[in-house]
């Protein structure tokens, strides 16, 4: 399995993750995250580098910066502070989301429209389902470290999630986890996250390895629109 450095495609990576599985992936080297943060919809799978975000409790606001500023290719892994039982995700954001080559969503909390969310084949993975929604008036952060399912996530780590939960594997050092290997008994090689995809070559050297980019964390702030999850 590549490793940070390597030059293999991140799509060979995203489908040795997906193949792996979540429960594989958290137990043998990566960090699996609470059995609270389970998938919304029956069949949602998700192998992406993570955009942290951190909301005020009650308020997506950081959500919605999130969406405009994630890297094409990343899942946002969203804390929400102790007031879980809201809706701060559905249709809305998902179409967002979309529009904009992110690969999913893992929170820390409520989300709703999950009829919609599985017809659009958006992975999206929460702790509960909740119809009410929340503010979107107070500030948080995105691109900073969050707690999500009891595990510290930074940009740069990969999500891996399906109907066993998600598990993180940590960006910066090499892990082991189990690779499949076709006949025979299963390998172990490193497991250590690649560039995101949206990485793009260095243009001062001429190399073509690719290199993960992660943007300056944005402040969210009450900007006064009237926005829906």
């Amino acid at each position: 399995m590549p490793g940070p450095g390597e030059d293999a495609p991140t799509a060979t990576y995203v489908a040795e993750l997906l193949a792996l599985g979540a429960a594989t992936v958290g137990e043998s080297g990566g960090r699996p995250m609470r059995a609270r943060v389970r998938a919304a919809w029956r069949g949602a799978r998700l192998a992406a580098p993570a955009y942290p975000v951190r909301c005020t409790p009650g308020d997506n606001l950081a959500v919605h910066v999130a969406v405009a500023h994630a890297p094409a290719g990343s899942a946002l892994a969203v804390d929400v502070g102790d007031e879980d039982e809201l809706g701060y995700w559905g249709e809305v954001l998902t179409t967002a989301a979309e529009s904009r080559g992110l690969a999913g969503l893992v929170i820390d909390g409520g989300v709703r429209d999950t009829a919609a969310l599985e017809a659009h084949g958006f992975p999206v993975f929460s702790t509960t389902i909740a119809l009410r929604g929340a503010s979107k008036a107070r500030p948080g952060a995105v691109g900073l470290p969050a707690d999500v399912g009891g595990v510290r996530v930074s940009a740069g780590d990969w999500l891996v999630g399906d109907g066993d939960g998600v598990a993180v594997v940590p960006r910066p050092p090499s892990r082991t986890c189990y690779a499949p290997g076709g006949p025979g008994p299963t390998r172990r090689t490193p497991c250590s996250s690649p560039s995101a995809r949206d990485a793009r070559p260095s243009s001062s050297s001429g190399s073509t390895r690719p290199r993960w980019r992660v943007p300056e964390a944005h402040r969210a702030r009450a900007v006064g629109a009237r926005l829906r999850p």
